[in-house]
Order: C-alpha cells, then sequence, then structure tokens
C-alpha cells in the first residue's frame, strides 16, 4: 500500500509543473513582454538576485521575509535579451527562472536573505527544483560585488558542513548581468491563483518547508 501511495504521490507531482493555465498565458502573451529591469535600488533600499527553482515559490517565499518589500519573478543567467517564458522553458536561452528581491539593508541583511535562499531549497539537485527539471530550474546565487560573493562562498561552506543534505551544493555563483522581467500573468501569481495545482501541492508545501527552517525574522 505505501509503494502504490508513494507511485501515485509522484505521479501527481509530475502531472502538476511550474506552469500557469494555458488559456491565462495565451491572453497575457499578447500584452505582457519581458523588459530588462534596472538593478538600481531607490536610495536606501537595495536589490538581490536568486534562482532557485519556481520563481512563483521564490517571490512568495522572499516576499515573506521581514525587511523584504516586494519581489519580482524573471528570467537572469543566459545569454537571450528578452527571453519569453515558452523559451526560457524550452531550456535554449541558458537563463533560469529567478525572482529580483527589493529590501531595506537596516532591517535585513543581504546574509540574511542568502540564508533564505538556501533554506527554501534543494540546492544539492541540479537543473533540478522538486517536481520541476531542466536548466531553467538550476540554483544560481547572484553577487555584484566581492562582499555578497564572499557571503554566498561561505554560506555553501556551512551548508555542506551542516550535513543537512547527502550530497554537495551545486548552486551556481555568477555575477549579475542583466535581469528580465516575467510576463505580467507570473507576478504575484499565488496571491491570484492560491488554487491553482501547483501551487497547492508544491509551492505552499514548500512555503511551509521553508517557516520551518529559516532562522531570520518573518513578516
Amino acid at each position: 500500500m505505501k509503494v502504490i501511495n508513494m507511485y501515485a504521490l509522484s505521479l501527481a507531482m509530475i502531472l502538476v509543473a511550474c506552469t500557469s493555465n494555458n488559456s491565462t498565458a495565451q491572453t497575457d502573451k499578447k500584452t505582457a513582454e519581458t523588459k530588462t529591469v534596472s538593478v538600481a535600488p531607490s536610495t536606501g533600499k537595495a536589490v538581490a538576485v536568486f534562482a532557485e527553482g519556481c520563481f512563483w515559490c521564490s517571490e512568495h517565499i522572499f516576499e515573506a521575509v521581514a525587511g523584504v518589500d516586494s519581489a519580482i519573478s524573471g528570467y537572469s543567467g543566459g545569454n537571450t535579451k528578452n527571453p519569453t517564458y515558452e523559451e526560457v522553458c524550452r531550456e535554449k536561452t541558458g537563463h533560469a527562472e529567478a525572482v529580483m528581491v527589493y529590501y531595506d539593508p537596516n532591517v535585513v541583511s543581504y546574509q540574511d536573505l542568502v540564508k533564505a535562499f538556501f533554506a527554501s531549497q534543494d540546492p544539492t539537485t541540479p537543473n533540478q527544483q522538486g517536481p520541476d527539471r531542466g536548466s531553467s530550474y538550476r540554483s544560481i546565487a547572484f553577487y555584484q560585488n566581492d562582499a555578497e560573493k564572499g557571503i554566498i562562498e561561505k554560506e555553501i561552506i556551512e551548508v555542506d558542513a551542516s550535513k543537512r543534505f547527502t550530497n554537495k551544493v551545486v548552486t551556481e555563483v555568477k555575477p549579475l548581468v542583466k535581469f528580465y522581467r516575467a510576463e505580467d500573468y507570473h507576478q504575484d501569481y499565488i496571491e491570484h491563483h492560491p488554487e491553482n495545482p501547483y501551487v497547492q501541492n508544491v509551492s505552499l508545501p514548500r512555503f511551509n518547508a521553508f517557516k520551518k527552517i529559516f532562522t531570520g525574522k518573518l513578516k
């Protein structure tokens, strides 16, 4: 009986994926295009960019962290200019689904965000996060200066040393070059589509697991 239940669960996880309703996607695709987003924050604020699987999940997770003003779903890490969601899903752009996090450094530090990043995913699965597979779902921590790079590298060492995972961290550490904002229908997706099967079976359980692990302050 346990084997049958696990098989059913695995099948259900495969059937639900980080893709929006086709009719919604096709309708919004006509009016929403990806755009390059400036990494220059407003006065007194800062930005950070991470890729850790489905950006619906990531956006929801980071926006729950105290000190984070907002998070934008988008694409980064590749070479294709102004990629569309369909192009990224075909794994031909080099981009990964990512989030740009706007935060107040007086409330939450970059180090805290990096800890949230590693607490909200399995960074040991190359080109995969949960049921989502492909290079667009790979784990990447983007840095904008040597200090941020050092924080990421130190955290990777600590995560490996913690033995939380059986395998070693495979997260890429890359300089932030460009971030492209995803189409409008992806923004705040969980808030607008809480009934979506993927949200119910993957996003929210992942968020709840994050809250149990993350030691930082949440809203």
